[in-house]
């Protein structure tokens, strides 16, 4: 008998934990479901069909929650972008006070697991394909790159505050850029370069911008 209450608890338990589930979980499952499909197979076969089959959902429970495809791969995007965001904050956190430790920190994450991923190349791939004829995709896009830009210079200008604002700017866009290319071509070919040898192109680029010599101040490029 003792057997058999504990068993039916047990049941009872499984099916109360199934029955809390949030829809902030089948959500979040739908979403992950979609990354995955994105990568294997592409945007052009990431159907709700196929979204469903891999959330072992049917399809049903998608068009609850978004209004059809495109609105899970926004979605998706947005959340694949804030889940690499927040893994460049944990770097930068766990790098300490100093501010030139938190700005390699920061660099630095970009070859390091999970943003070093050939997994998230396939899954941006899909994404970039859509810039180009989805204005919501496109407005993702700038705010995901706008952000990640915005933070590198306000970064560089907490480790070298004697650089001018639009000079950090453009420092910002230029180490984005030699990032990403580095990052690209690790994920397609890691054969060409080791991730060491990226690391230290990137830390010659960054000694580079601080360490280069300016004419003016900060100050009168603040117009003060």
């Amino acid at each position: 008998m003792e057997h058999k209450t504990a068993g039916r608890l047990g049941r009872i338990q499984g099916r109360a934990r199934f029955v809390r589930e949030s829809p902030d979980v089948r959500r979040q499952a739908l979403i992950e479901a979609t990354a995955r499909c994105l990568a294997e197979k592409g945007v052009g076969a990431t159907s709700v069909r196929a979204i469903c089959s891999r959330a072992g959902v049917s399809a049903g429970l998608l068009t609850h929650y978004f209004d059809g495809v495109d609105a899970l791969i926004l979605a998706t995007y947005r959340d694949v972008g804030e889940k690499v965001a927040a893994a460049m904050e944990q770097a930068v956190a766990a790098a300490g006070p100093d501010p030139m430790d938190r700005l390699w920190a920061y660099l630095r994450a970009n070859f390091q697991p999970p943003v070093l991923d050939p997994n998230l190349l396939a899954t941006w791939i899909s994404f970039w394909s859509l810039v180009k004829t989805s204005p919501k995709i496109a407005a993702t896009h700038a705010e995901t790159y706008g952000g990640s830009r915005e933070r590198l210079e306000v970064l560089l200008r907490e480790a070298a505050p004697q650089i001018p604002r639009p000079d950090a700017r453009i420092a910002a866009i230029g180490l984005t850029a030699m990032v990403d290319g580095l990052w690209l071509e690790l994920c397609l070919d890691s054969s060409t370069f080791t991730i060491e040898e990226a690391l230290a192109m990137v830390k010659e680029a960054m000694t580079y911008v601080i360490q280069k010599p300016r004419d003016g101040s900060v100050d009168q490029y603040l117009g003060r």
